[in-house]
């Protein structure tokens, strides 16, 4: 079993030049947000043994469409993923893996040839800034009204209450969002190669727009 407790902060955490990743069908991972996984998989099973050896970290992709028929080779990936860090690591008796990431960065990955059963990248990072974590006023007002709308119609009235909290900052929330709410794996993919937080934020606010539009007129219908 591998200890969770890692004594270098993240924001001063160097993420390596060359990391595995993880491309999935179906999920996309944001920074700022905490991702469990169950890893099964032998040449993943690998992968997160050499991890938590030399680095502790791996990237998500999400794979492309058509992924289907190639899914044991390398089916193509959207190269913007997001880099996360290993925060806890438990290895099952049937050498099975449960894990908990915690996303640190985009990254735009340049995938390289390699003899290890898994994938790996070159990485090519996008840091936060504080300056491009941070909203204005009217655009968080906007995203908040917006999400408590929705989650109301979709009966999650508990979890908009937390949304109103000042205590999260602008990226816990902007991230959580993305990564929480029902949309389409597309869609997050779509949040997440925003370049700067308040274009995400403004994407998400339009995606939710729609999405209540299409809740409201299936209600009254």
């Amino acid at each position: 079993m591998f200890s969770d407790a890692h004594s270098t902060p993240p924001e001063t955490f160097a993420v390596p030049e060359i990391i595995p990743f993880f491309p999935l069908p179906n999920v996309v991972f944001f920074p700022h947000t905490y991702l469990p996984l169950h890893i099964f998989e032998p040449r993943y099973r690998a992968m997160i043994e050499d991890t938590v050896a030399k680095g502790d970290c791996i990237g998500m992709a999400l794979l492309k469409d058509g992924w289907e028929t190639q899914y044991y080779q390398a089916p193509p990936i959207h190269d913007l993923g997001c880099v996360g860090r290993i925060v806890s690591a438990q290895k099952l008796s049937d050498g099975r893996f449960n894990i908990v990431l915690k996303g640190l960065c985009r990254a735009r990955y340049d995938e390289l040839s390699v003899e290890a059963p898994y994938r790996q990248a070159k990485l090519h990072v996008f840091p936060d800034t504080q300056e491009s974590l941070d909203l204005d006023s009217r655009t968080r007002t906007k995203l908040v009204e917006m999400a408590v709308s929705y989650l109301d119609l979709k009966k999650a009235k508990d979890l908009s209450e937390l949304l109103t909290s000042e205590d999260l900052t602008d990226g816990v929330l902007v991230n959580s969002l993305s990564a929480g709410l029902d949309l389409t794996p597309l869609e997050k993919q779509f949040l997440l190669e925003a370049e700067q937080l308040f274009q995400r934020a403004r994407r998400l606010t339009d995606l939710l727009k729609f999405k209540l539009a299409d809740l409201q007129s299936s209600a009254q219908g």
